[in-house]
């Protein structure tokens, strides 16, 4: 059930709502003005940056579906215009986390949060262990260095330092190996059952800090424990073998040599549990039914998302000290405006409608494409009968006509149409590829053709200064009747626009050693592996039969749970190299041979 204070701020929004409809009710033409008032409200501070899943963004919600109602939409859902949708809002650690250490001369449980966190990403599982120091956990044979050399660490547990043996060397070559996770990925390899992270000495610093436990939402590490331990404990272990922490580090800084070592008197207990908690969020979507009884089946998909970062947090580029409202004006409350102004003037005019066409915003976009990755796998029509999917994302900050569309080597028709419609004088950027970071990339997936409007990146992204004062109205209303010709064009063709694969461009000769696979990652899934939507053209991936769906668990004889393990896995390879690739489809598992290209 909603709370009441939920109910009320419903309320209040559609109140709002009904103000501002009724100053546009008059006009179903695009105008700044309507623009204007548009993100001024969902932009607006009320709105708390519009983060999925919370009473802010549900009034948004409301807001959306108020105005397609009045312009005349039908309700997309049986249940109304919302499409409910679960997601992992965040995770906790339960009380079922302990951590202890045994010697020959006594025991010690350490206290979750001030003496010892349990990270992020760690499995949850018991492990009960002896010991083992491994450095800094790196094993690097580029840099002819590894912490795992001579020590066997099978179902035991290392203890390592953060950081690298080059501290004070700017753009070291371990810099690449210094990721908790990577060296986390590395111990798992090696067989080890867990790994501790404890602090370096630095002599800049007098703290010994905790890592820091947040949300990042790149997938847990099954079975294995990663937990970040305060140096003290561990300095006492070692004092018990007689071994001095500090000047072990030292020695390592200075000879740039592996000094590790298993701890003959000591051992670990430790039971991890990260807890996810789950909450819901919406989409909003209406539609107008074409007229032509032979195409009215066909849909045209409009859509933007309309959720932003809330009050920073994941994703933001803020780095001040106290949170404040990502107000998002042009990511990308002018995208939705973009959607409620062409339904409004589409609506006006759906008798000359050959086609029918579906007006969407989707939330969970700042997250990792949730909302619309939800939506195509819950179609409340065939996917086959969608033709076309149209996305706007940050289309407010038009500077000197400059504009860019993605996906224009989805269809063999758009380049044309997007030249022959330019009468608004824009110079466009065309980028062929379907698969982005943005909405679209979930309908290409389902081989749709897609186009994605947007103007560019700008000082203000992810951060509070993204306020609807900055945005350029008239500009935005030369983009939006841009994408209104577009769009009728292409209703009013008999003929569907076809699907084209896009084949993957090399980027140049400076990125030759990077190893290029070609699957597009499905950030919405959660599972243990790491999960594909698609595959590029003409990519090693899709030459060897991988498929959107598939997902991989093994990489090169390496274990899969994550994205981070798939990516610390290429980095493991050379171009050139041919490597079994383990996925699960459906209930089999399958093993492909894929010969990695140079991106």
């Amino acid at each position: 059930m909603y709370s009441k204070s939920l109910i009320l701020t419903v309320l209040l929004f559609t109140i709002s709502n009904i103000a501002v409809y009724n100053q546009q009710a008059d006009n179903p033409e695009v105008t700044t003005e309507e623009i204007k008032e548009h993100i001024s409200f969902l932009a607006s501070d009320k709105l708390k940056g519009r983060d999925s899943g919370t009473e802010e963004l549900f009034g948004a919600a409301v807001y959306i579906s108020d105005e397609f109602k009045n312009y005349g939409l039908e309700p997309l859902f049986k249940d109304g215009f919302l499409q409910e949708f679960p997601f992992v809002k965040t995770i906790e650690l339960t009380d079922k986390n302990s951590l202890s250490f045994s010697t020959n001369r006594s025991e010690v449980e350490l206290k979750l949060r001030e003496d010892y966190i349990t990270l992020p990403f760690s499995g949850n599982t018991d492990v009960n262990g002896s010991l083992v120091f491994a450095g800094f956990g790196i094993s690097a044979s580029d840099l002819n260095y590894d912490d795992y050399s001579g020590i066997d660490v099978k179902n035991k547990i290392v203890i390592v330092f953060r950081n690298t043996p080059e501290p004070a060397v700017a753009h070291s070559g371990f810099d690449a190996h210094s990721p908790l996770r990577k060296k986390s990925s590395v111990a798992r390899d090696k067989g080890a059952a867990g790994i501790i992270f404890i602090n370096p000495y630095d002599s800049n610093k007098t703290s010994d800090d905790l890592v820091e436990f947040s949300f990042d939402r790149g997938g847990a590490m099954s079975d294995f424990s990663v937990q970040s331990v305060k140096r003290i404990f561990i300095e006492e272990l070692l004092h018990n073998e007689g071994i001095n922490l500090k000047d072990v580090y030292n020695k390592i800084l200075e000879s740039k040599k592996p000094s590790s070592f298993e701890l003959k008197n000591s051992s670990a207990k430790i039971s991890t549990e990260v807890k996810e908690v789950e909450a819901v969020s919406w989409n909003v979507a209406g539609y107008l039914e074409g007229k032509d009884p032979e195409l009215r089946n066909e849909l045209i998909i409009i859509g933007a998302h309309f959720d932003h970062l809330g009050m920073g947090g994941e994703g933001s580029l803020y780095r001040g000290d106290k949170p404040q409202i990502h107000n998002g004006a042009d990511d990308n409350a002018s995208g939705t405006t973009g959607v409620l102004e062409l339904a409004e003037k589409f609506a006006s005019r759906k008798n000359n409608l050959k086609r029918s066409i579906v007006f969407i915003t989707f939330s969970g976009e700042e997250l990792g494409l949730l909302g619309s990755n939800y939506f195509v796998n819950n179609l409340p029509f065939p996917v086959e009968d969608a033709i076309t999917m149209v996305n706007m994302d940050m289309i407010g900050r038009l500077k000197d006509s400059s504009l860019i569309v993605y996906g224009t080597g989805t269809s063999s028709d758009w380049k044309d149409i997007l030249n022959n419609y330019n009468k608004y004088g824009f110079k466009l950027t065309f980028n062929d590829e379907g698969f982005g970071p943005s909405d679209h990339s979930s309908f290409y997936g389902k081989k749709i053709p897609v186009l994605f409007f947007f103007t560019g990146t700008h000082e203000d992204y992810h951060k509070p200064s993204d306020d609807t004062e900055k945005i350029n109205f008239t500009g935005e209303k030369d983009i939006l009747n841009y994408v209104y010709d577009i769009v009728t064009a292409i209703d009013k063709n008999p003929i569907r626009p076809d699907y084209l694969l896009v084949e993957k461009k090399e980027s140049g000769q400076m990125f030759a050693r990077k190893v290029y696979v070609g699957t597009v990652p499905d950030f919405a899934s959660n599972v243990d592996g790491y999960k594909i939507s698609g595959v590029s053209e003409g990519s090693p991936a899709q030459l060897a039969g991988l498929q959107g769906g598939d997902i991989i668990i093994s990489f090169g004889g390496k274990k899969i749970s994550n994205i981070y393990d798939f990516t610390y896995a290429l980095g493991d390879f050379v171009p050139g190299d041919e490597v079994d690739v383990i996925v699960k489809r459906g209930e089999d598992e399958i093993t492909f041979k894929v010969k990695l290209a140079s991106k």
